[in-house]
């Protein structure tokens, strides 16, 4: 009967331990969004949408620059040691935005406005990003 708390023991600490692990990378992302989010505010974009999914993809922000629409990918990393966080945005993840996009145009009949991918590459953590705009990333 011992052997068997201690083997629960251990076992439930380590559920534990990851399941902490885990709930540390969800706060960090939605930080990064609402960071972004303000950043584009004030480079003067209007948000339209949040975290619109379609087509088996996730844009995280759609916003109007001007007369344009923007859909945004905000990538939020702790450090660079991966990379800067605009390299995670590859040819299958625009493509799946693309898609997205589509759907979306479509959904909300946008017609031929004109329209365009930024990524919001954020690096960091704390009250301190450091945030870069790449417009017309691809």
């Amino acid at each position: 009967m011992k052997r068997s708390r201690v083997k629960v023991r251990k076992w439930s600490a380590r559920l534990l331990d990851w399941a902490h692990r885990l709930t540390d990378y969800v706060p960090l992302g939605a930080q990064g969004e609402r960071a972004a989010e303000r950043h584009l505010k004030r480079q003067g974009y209007r948000i339209v949408a949040r975290n619109f999914r379609a087509a088996g993809a996730e844009i995280d922000l759609v916003a109007m620059d001007g007369e344009t629409l923007v859909f945004v990918e905000v990538k939020t990393r702790r450090t660079d040691s991966a990379g800067a966080p605009e390299e995670a945005v590859d040819a299958r993840k625009q493509a799946r935005m693309r898609r997205a996009a589509e759907a979306f145009a479509i959904q909300y009949r946008v017609g031929e406005r004109e329209m365009r991918f930024d990524i919001v590459a954020i690096s960091g953590t704390g009250p301190r990003f450091g945030i870069e705009l790449v417009r017309n990333a691809f």
